[in-house]
């Protein structure tokens, strides 16, 4: 097995970002490399592109301590390939914040959808991930 913690985007910088958004190192790129993301909406984005680039540690760091798994489980499964995200509504008010999305991804030669409604909160100037519940199935 890999060693989880030292693995690396796997991103060219000028490509774009699996998130829908620009440029990766104009988008998510920035908040792998460390800045802090200033809403809850760009995290979550960003969180789904660590999933696509197999970055189990920004995962793991960008997860509220209180409800984090450990870090070899956030380990990449090399039979899933994400295919596109669809942020539906972001809302937030001071420090907690939830957003709705819609992910899609391909496992076993099957398709799927994640629908979830993730929690976060600003701690320490820092958007993290708490959980999130999930709506029936996406239509």
């Amino acid at each position: 097995m890999p060693d989880v913690a030292s693995m690396k985007p796997k991103k060219d910088d000028h490509q774009a970002c699996p998130c829908g958004g620009k440029e990766y190192a104009a988008c998510c790129g920035r908040f792998h490399a460390g800045e802090a993301a200033p809403s809850a909406d760009l995290l979550m984005r960003s969180r789904y592109s660590a999933y696509v680039l197999g970055l189990p540690q920004y995962l793991h760091d960008t997860w509220h301590p209180d409800t984090r798994p450990a870090l070899q489980d956030l380990a990449a499964d090399p039979e899933t390939k994400w295919l596109g995200l669809e942020v539906r509504r972001h809302e937030g008010g001071g420090d907690a914040a939830t957003v709705e999305f819609v992910a899609r991804y391909k496992q076993g030669g099957r398709a799927h959808r994640l629908h979830e409604v993730s929690r976060f909160v600003r701690e320490g100037g820092r958007w993290l991930y708490v959980d999130g519940s999930f709506p029936e199935k996406a239509k």
